[in-house]
């Protein structure tokens, strides 16, 4: 049996966008019945929230779709740039702090942008919507909805799972 493929996504301070992530992408895969396929986490590039839960207005938005977001803050350690095949960035500046971590001539996943998977990005970053109304996080879900589903497809078919 193929080990599961191991997907963390990382925004900065793991209570909005990334654990909105997480959730979604696990909500896919279960609807998928490809749950033993993955192994999803989420992190932050700071650790400003640890140990938190993702932010009120976030939770409410993704129970709102029927997602619960149970995970807690933690910092993105270099570790896990070795132990996941797929670093998910939700933004530029957030890709940035992730490949600062690199070791030189240390195996690491492959490090991507979220809105790659976007089908109508309208631009390269997932907006953080902490500083927002709610309206700001419920854009946010929409855009990780879409590009979580391609991104699950993609998965699937270049891993043929």
């Amino acid at each position: 049996m193929t080990p599961p493929l191991k997907i963390i996504f990382v925004c900065l301070g793991n209570i909005c966008r990334s654990p909105m992530a997480e959730g979604v992408f696990l909500h896919l895969v279960r609807q998928a019945g490809l749950e033993d396929k993955f192994t999803v986490d989420s992190a932050g590039t700071s650790g400003y929230h640890e140990g938190e839960l993702a932010d009120q207005r976030m939770r409410h938005t993704a129970e709102r779709h029927g997602i619960q977001l149970l995970s807690r803050s933690r910092k993105l350690l270099v570790e896990d740039l070795d132990r996941f095949d797929y670093i998910v960035a939700m933004d530029r500046e957030n890709r940035r702090n992730i490949e600062s971590l690199i070791r030189p001539q240390a195996p690491h996943g492959k490090i991507v942008m979220m809105r790659d998977f976007d089908p109508k990005p309208d631009s390269p970053d997932v907006p953080d919507p902490y500083f927002g109304g709610n309206q700001g996080f419920e854009k946010v879900y929409q855009i990780l909805l879409r590009s979580c589903d391609r991104l699950l497809k993609q998965l699937v078919q270049e891993n043929g799972l």
